[in-house]
């Protein structure tokens, strides 16, 4: 990549140059006015940093054990649907770079490759994302062949008993094109998902007829039946959900909202990452997403607590613009960045960076 290319900034300019509009609406797209997009990212500017000195930093280690997965970095790849709508090799091209840079690798229910295509290519620990569907056939079938591909937990999203309303996509009429499929389901599961009139969003009328509104706390006794894999849950935002969380045997929790693309409005996820971390047991990792965009987000998410934060756009700008090659760059700058930002801050291992790191933002002096 070009210099230039090397800030997030620049590598969204050039991913969203190489994308038509539909395909790139939907996805830097959030819901709504796209406040709760926006907070996402304007909250880390409320966190100033609290550098030490005077401390050895000959050597800073950004590995961790996640879930019971050795990684090389707390940055790991959040699930998102369809990556072929960007590059032709899709997930496959996404797991490889992922292997290569130590990251985890949450592949999406709605992911355009199988997986067991994923799960061949990945050199890393791979999770699977899943939403609450209505047809429990389908969830079980795709539990069963996750186990037997190696990956090594689900992520339940429990945000989205329907999808909020993404303007971007109801203006476009944008449906996803029939090149580009969920190769994991049903074809007749999909299929409204690539249906689109003007003024309706394909994706909204597929959540619609699929996605299972009625889910509650009790059913996760259903899928823990189902499956011996860890369960994380993504889009905890409260501390009364994250205790029902603890409540209910989920193994960790994702502080998420959707990155933007459900309730907008919703508070930022790095404004709810401290209440969360504090209402459960410190031994249940609390990973976090939306808004990251360097390392010095990283340090200050991991400050407040999170365990390891997963990132979603700055992957897909990767994947368009260089295939595996765009992601790992993308991957690898994250993980030198953090590097480079506990070093000057003073804190060498991730342990370092606790809350004392990190201060609100002082308010301006009138």
């Amino acid at each position: 990549m070009p210099v230039g290319e090397l800030t997030p900034a620049g590598i969204e300019r050039a991913a969203r140059a190489e994308l038509p509009r539909e395909i790139w609406d939907f996805v830097a797209g959030g819901s709504g006015e796209e406040r709760t997009l926006a907070a996402n990212r304007e909250a880390f500017s409320h966190y100033a940093l609290r550098p030490r000195t005077m401390v050895d930093v000959t050597t800073c280690d950004p590995t961790l054990t996640l879930l019971g997965s050795p990684l090389g970095t707390p940055v790991g790849i959040a699930p998102m649907a369809y990556h072929r709508l960007v590059d032709p090799e899709g997930e496959t091209a996404t797991a490889r770079a992922a292997g290569r840079a130590g990251a985890l690798f949450v592949a999406a229910m709605f992911a355009s490759r199988t997986l067991e295509e994923i799960a061949e290519a990945a050199t890393g620990p791979l999770w699977l994302q899943l939403y609450w569907l209505r047809e429990r056939d389908a969830l079980t079938a795709l539990v069963e062949r996750a186990e037997a591909s190696g990956f090594r937990a689900l992520v339940l999203t429990v945000d989205a008993p329907r999808i909020g309303r993404r303007l971007r996509d109801l203006r476009n009429g944008f449906a996803i094109p029939p090149t580009v499929r969920a190769v994991n389901l049903d074809p007749a599961l999909m299929s409204a998902s690539h249906q689109a009139a003007d003024g309706g969003s394909g994706i909204a009328e597929h959540a619609r007829r699929q996605f299972d509104p009625s889910l509650t706390w009790a059913d996760l006794a259903w899928l823990r039946a189902r499956t011996r894999l860890p369960i994380v849950l993504k889009g905890i935002l409260t501390a009364e959900d994250a205790r029902l969380a603890v409540e209910h045997g989920a193994d960790a929790v994702l502080v998420s909202n959707h990155g933007g693309r459900q309730l907008d409005g919703a508070i930022p996820a790095l404004a709810a990452l401290p209440e969360v971390v504090d209402a459960v047991p410190a031994t249940m990792p609390v990973l976090l997403d939306g808004g990251v965009r360097t390392g010095a987000d990283l340090a200050t998410a991991l400050a407040l607590g999170a365990r390891a934060v997963l990132v979603g756009r700055p992957v897909f700008w990767g994947l368009a613009t260089g295939g595996e090659a765009g992601v790992l760059s993308v991957l690898d700058q994250l993980r030198d960045e953090l590097e480079h930002t506990m070093a000057l801050l003073g804190r060498p291992r991730l342990a370092d960076l606790d809350r004392t790191a990190v201060t609100p933002w002082p308010a301006a002096r009138v």
